[in-house]
């Protein structure tokens, strides 16, 4: 019984002895079959004359599986006020065989209402060798005038009575915070997880909407998972209005449904971190070079910046060994025109960047992308372009002062920054650019009415609560357009950015690279590495760490290796001032710069983390530690191990995710090999690790024979 046990584990999670081969989706004229050999779901279809299109099923190959009811009304969403359902009647218009081009499979149900108001094409995709289904809806507009779309649940299932409701842990927030029922979710909602202990099964919500108008919610005014955009009574309300015969595609919402499964982070950093990487369509998987070590100036510098102190920083953080130079604000004379402060750079910035990358090291540039100050050139003479507040006066979204004023995507602003960004890329070979500063909600203002635009005449919303989500789609679209004419630009969309703190969700990366994620002050003894580490666990598997841009620890700190080591599990940035290191720091520094670009070099660590086993949230007087293993080679990777407060000085390390057969090597920083064991030892028995200092931490390498 137990090697049948794991036999179906291994196939869940490595989807190699279950998985089955394109088509994905088959259908007669009562019944759509979603199986790719790992999940199956079934979905009645009306008859062409009326009938409701009902997912009846939906559950592993293998096992049982007890959460959901036997009708589930698939969908919903409002047209005017008008709800339309699953459950209602439709007439089956067609249903055809769809893809992607990230190996997805599946098929389109194309309805009509019996109203005769609307078409809701409802799409399916399957991927090869993972149990997920990521399904979107195309609503069409049949009416003779404009429709407003609202309130969308792409997702809607019925959980099973009782056992379903009253025995399920919520873990939202990233699948990271655990709750009971009933559960609202909010913009953090990238990823939940609906998990219940008893049955040892689940189920797994990622939401692809934008920022603030993504909705999932569990439980909350009847026995469901809703899964889509926010209701219209929400704090920022979805609305798309839809012209007489034109449609609108949601974003995706994708589920994983398990069994098997003691803990729910087990599927979170196996299925999740494989779907996400393969097939979503993210950027940082486009990205040939990914980022080892940056360096950026704000931290203490702020705005005061020239060319003379720029060179200096960027000759010392290249004896440090960074990869990525990024000059932050400071720069420009002006919000908006984006001109060069002559003032402090007199030789303009041509010299600075040709400097920088003639010491090795990639340019990268802060630019405020929704932002102009009423002097400037582009204000004066376009103030038609920006947000509006309810009073319909100018605004400035980011924060209560009207020195600056935020521009709405919803107008030619788009084109105007576009044009500008792309001539300071082009110019100076950027490849790292932060672009910072709101742009629908504001991370720093509280309540719900300065977001978004009021103004009635722009041509990308018609009113308010459209403009929600119409300005990040233009903000994606404007991201898609840097890429194509720079496929290796790194964008680092801020939190600021995003509209709310340390947000970061799949719609972003699906246009951007990464996401500056916090400002983290303090020396050592602040807890700043503690909640660097916090961050990068909270976020990730659910985001890859790579995403997770998390300021500012300086370089010039005491302790500042430890700053280093707990940036490994993330995107390793560092701030302050490089000139202040001594010539035997630099030389340190170089060498975990250097061992850094080493292990990503060989085994890919940045494409890559995983919870370590056994060591949970960092929190004070606890271990911790990640492992960053290359999962596809299974090679190798490395792992990090801290002690913050912790009574124990010794505790053995476990690695998952390696070959059973083989022998590793385990190595310190040096080179030095510590242990050699299988990938089985590793797995069940480990390597100890002894921490003498009461705030400390180590990395490995774990490498194949």
């Amino acid at each position: 019984m137990k090697t049948f046990f794991l036999f179906l584990l291994n196939s869940f999670t490595s989807g190699l002895l279950l998985a089955a081969d394109p088509p994905f989706a088959k259908w007669t004229n009562t019944e759509l079959l979603l199986n790719n050999g790992l999940v199956q779901r079934t979905i009645k279809l009306p008859s062409a004359a009326a009938g409701t299109f009902l997912t009846t099923s939906y559950k592993p190959v293998a096992g049982e599986f007890k959460y959901f009811q036997k009708t589930n009304a698939d969908f919903q969403f409002e047209l005017n006020d008008k709800v339309y359902t699953g459950s209602d009647e439709w007439q089956l218009v067609t249903v055809q065989k769809i893809t992607d081009e990230r190996q997805g499979d599946g098929a389109a149900a194309t309805l009509r209402s019996k109203d005769g108001a609307a078409e809701v094409t409802v799409n399916f995709l399957l991927y090869p060798g993972l149990p997920v289904i990521r399904k979107s809806l195309t609503v069409k507009n049949l009416a003779n005038e404009p429709v407003r779309l609202e309130s969308v649940d792409v997702e809607k299932f019925t959980a099973t009575a009782y056992y379903a409701t009253t025995f399920s842990w919520i873990c939202h927030d990233y699948g990271r915070r655990r709750s009971i029922g009933p559960y609202d979710g909010n913009f953090q909602d990238a990823l939940l997880t609906v998990h219940n202990s008893d049955w040892q099964q689940g189920i797994v919500i990622g939401n692809e909407a934008a920022g603030v108008v993504k909705h999932t919610s569990v439980f909350w005014d009847e026995p469901t998972l809703i899964s889509g955009l926010t209701h219209k009574n929400a704090r920022f309300p979805f609305r798309k209005y839809i012209g007489k015969g034109e449609s609108f595609t949601t974003p995706q919402v994708f589920t994983i449904v398990y069994n098997n499964h003691k803990d729910p982070d087990e599927v979170l950093n196996t299925v999740v971190p494989d779907f996400v990487r393969k097939h979503m369509g993210i950027r940082l998987s486009e990205l040939a070079q990914k980022p080892t070590f940056v360096y950026n100036t704000w931290v203490p510098f702020r705005k005061e910046i020239n060319e003379k102190l720029v060179m200096e920083l960027a000759k010392s953080a290249a004896d440090a060994g960074m990869k990525e130079f990024v000059i932050d604000d400071g720069w420009a004379d002006n919000y908006g025109d984006w001109i060069i402060d002559k003032k402090k750079f007199p030789n303009g910035l041509k010299p600075v960047f040709d400097y920088i990358k003639s010491l090795g090291m990639k340019p990268g540039m802060w630019i405020s992308v929704g932002s102009a100050s009423p002097d400037s050139k582009v204000y004066q003479a376009h103030p038609d372009w920006f947000v509006l507040d309810e009073k319909q006066q100018p605004a400035n979204l980011h924060e209560d002062d009207l020195k600056m004023r935020t521009a709405c995507f919803g107008t030619e602003w788009r084109g105007y920054i576009k044009d500008v960004l792309l001539k300071l890329a082009l110019d100076y070979g950027l490849e790292y650019m932060k672009l910072d500063f709101t742009v629908v909600t504001s991370t720093y203002r509280f309540g719900n009415k300065v977001t978004g635009c009021y103004a009635t005449g722009h041509k990308g919303h018609t009113d308010h609560h459209e403009s929600l989500y119409s300005n990040y789609e233009a903000v994606w679209k404007l991201f898609d357009e840097l890429h194509a004419a720079k496929p290796n630009l790194f964008i680092d969309c801020t939190f600021e950015t995003m509209g709310g703190l340390q947000l970061i969700d799949y719609a972003m990366l699906k246009h951007a690279e990464g996401d500056w994620l916090s400002n983290f002050y303090g020396p050592p003894d602040a807890n700043v590495d503690l909640r660097v580490r916090n961050m990068a666990w909270w976020r990730s598997p659910a985001v890859p760490a790579t995403a997770l841009v998390i300021g500012n620890p300086e370089m010039q700190d005491p302790g500042w290796e430890m700053h280093i080591k707990s940036l490994a599990g993330a995107l390793p940035i560092m701030l302050g001032d490089p000139r202040k290191l001594a010539a035997p720091d630099l030389k340190k520094y170089r060498a975990y710069a250097d061992w850094l670009q080493a292990m990503e070099n060989k085994h890919q660590i940045m494409t890559y983390r995983q919870d370590l086993a056994g060591f949970g949230e960092p929190m004070e007087g606890m271990w911790d530690g990640f492992q960053r293993i290359n999962t596809e080679t299974r090679k190798g990777g490395i792992v990090g191990i801290f002690r913050h407060g912790a009574t124990e000085t010794k505790r053995m390390v476990t690695v998952q995710h390696l070959d059973d057969t083989r022998r590793y090597q385990v190595k310190g920083m040096d080179g030095k090999i510590i242990a050699s064991l299988t990938g089985q030892a590793l797995k069940t028995s480990g390597f100890p690790v002894t921490l003498s200092g009461l705030h400390s931490g180590e990395l490995f390498e774990i490498s194949a024979n």
